[in-house]
């Protein structure tokens, strides 16, 4: 009797699994209400049995599709997308399955991600406020901008399925009051001016640092023995490429125009390491997603009162090396919006304008639209004074105040001093100090907290800067 109980429940779980791998089974970002990529070939793909036969029917092609799974069961399809701005619908049919996604538009889709800084959503969080963002929430219905939120997991291993998220949907004050502040400042306002459909994925995790959001394969040697154990608590939160294997592996398939990424202050203390990892990341995700080198446009970690052992300044110098190095890059500056009492600056909208501008120049060819404050250049010494020149200042300087603060100068002896700090015709910056009279060395902002006063004609501010390399 056992055995043949025995018997009867395996073949009713083998029949189950059958089952179950002979229906269609689709990625959870391929759903109805998902915007795909606008003019563009979009992946669409999924599992079933390696036998099964599927069909799929666009509302946009004139013909179907036709596609078997391969031996591990995974099928996938390329499909050219128009400039239609028409809900679109895509039919999935087998011997099993009959799929139907609906209210599918064309548009502009961005992956935005890095930590607690993107994730903070328009409420704001507790006692830390996003300013506007109760404005936003209200006026937010809108349904040409859909959102698709994958909530926070680690995993030791790459993974093809999201665990938990929150599907796409429609923006609506129910749905974009959790969302990103800085995702949906920057969408709404690119939805308008380019008026076309937005996509935003958010897949952010707070207090998270660079490490654990790169692929295996590109950490490499770059691992320590002592972050692989396995961070229960926090979900592998800690562990090297395992946010990389449950946030972003999932999504790597799903055609996307750019990513936007705000992440740093969890590696303030570790500069040279980020120097050598964020290149990396950046390498590694465009290979993942393997559709060239897309936009990546990244916020530079703002003035905060940190402990006084950390030199976040370092970081701040590293993240604009890197918009040297990266290709297709581009770094938003700061300065002028840091703040003593939090780590998350709630002048979340002026963040997301600047990484507007910098898409609307450098992706959408809108050239007019200045997108980068000044960036130091050179130096030349004169009358025991140095004299600054920037690139990007082609419309001039300005400054808040008539004499810039936070610059100091220093000699040879390496020892700096406050510094008087002046603009001169509009375009160059003069630094001086009555207790160093051969300068050799000037620095901007070289501290954790500050609050930036040098700007071009647009307000767009100058980051932090040395040109010294002394330790």
């Amino acid at each position: 009797m056992k055995n043949t109980f025995l018997t009867l429940f395996i073949m009713v779980c083998l029949f189950t699994i059958q089952d179950s791998f002979a229906k269609i089974k689709l990625p959870e970002i391929l759903s109805s209400n998902m915007v795909l990529q606008r003019s563009a070939s979009v992946k669409l793909w999924g599992w079933a049995k390696p036998t099964e036969k599927i069909t799929i029917k666009t509302s946009w092609l004139t013909k179907s599709i036709t596609v078997l799974p391969n031996e591990s069961g995974r099928w996938e399809v390329t499909v050219l997308t128009t400039l239609s701005k028409e809900p679109q619908t895509i039919n999935f049919k087998s011997a099993e399955s009959n799929i139907k996604l609906e209210n599918v538009l064309f548009g502009e889709v961005w992956v935005c991600s890095g930590q607690s800084n993107m994730r903070q959503p328009l409420k704001g969080y507790t006692g830390q406020p996003t300013f506007d963002g109760n404005k936003a929430i209200a006026a937010s219905t809108n349904d040409n901008i859909r959102l698709f939120y994958i909530v926070e997991k680690g995993s030791p291993n790459p993974l093809d399925s999201i665990s938990k998220y929150q599907k796409w949907d429609k923006a609506s004050p129910a749905t974009t009051k959790d969302f990103s502040a800085v995702a949906y400042f920057y969408g709404k306002q690119l939805q308008e001016i380019l008026d076309v459909p937005v996509g935003l994925i958010l897949t952010s995790w707070g207090g998270t640092k660079i490490q654990p959001w790169i692929s295996k394969e590109t950490m490499g040697s770059y691992l320590e023995k002592n972050n692989t154990k396995m961070d229960t608590l926090d979900k592998y939160k800690r562990v090297p490429s395992a946010i990389f294997n449950a946030m972003i592996n999932p999504i790597t398939s799903y055609t996307i125009k750019g990513v936007l990424w705000y992440q740093g202050e969890s590696n303030k203390d570790e500069p040279k390491e980020y120097q050598k990892l964020f290149p990396e990341m950046v390498k590694d995700w465009r290979s993942k997603w393997n559709i060239g080198d897309f936009p990546f446009y990244y916020v530079q970690i703002a003035p905060h009162k940190y402990d006084i052992k950390s030199k976040s300044q370092l970081i701040r110098e590293v993240q604009l090396k890197s918009s040297l190095i990266i290709p297709n890059s581009g770094m938003v500056v700061t300065a002028d919006i840091g703040s003593d009492v939090t780590i998350h600056p709630p002048r979340k909208k002026e963040i997301a304008d600047r990484l507007l501008f910098m898409a609307l120049n450098k992706t959408y060819g809108m050239k007019e639209v200045d997108y980068l404050g000044p960036v130091y250049r050179d130096m030349k010494e004169k009358d025991c004074a140095m004299f600054i020149n920037f690139n990007n200042a082609d419309t001039g300087l300005y400054s808040t105040e008539v004499s810039i603060s936070n610059f100091e100068i220093a000699g040879a002896d390496k020892i700096f001093y406050p510094a008087k700090a002046e603009i001169i015709k509009g375009m160059q910056v003069k630094v001086s100090s009555v207790d160093v009279l051969f300068p050799v060395a000037v620095r901007y902002g070289w501290t954790n907290l500050f609050t930036g006063t040098l700007f071009d004609n647009s307000m767009l501010p100058a980051s932090s800067f040395r040109t010294d390399d002394w330790e």
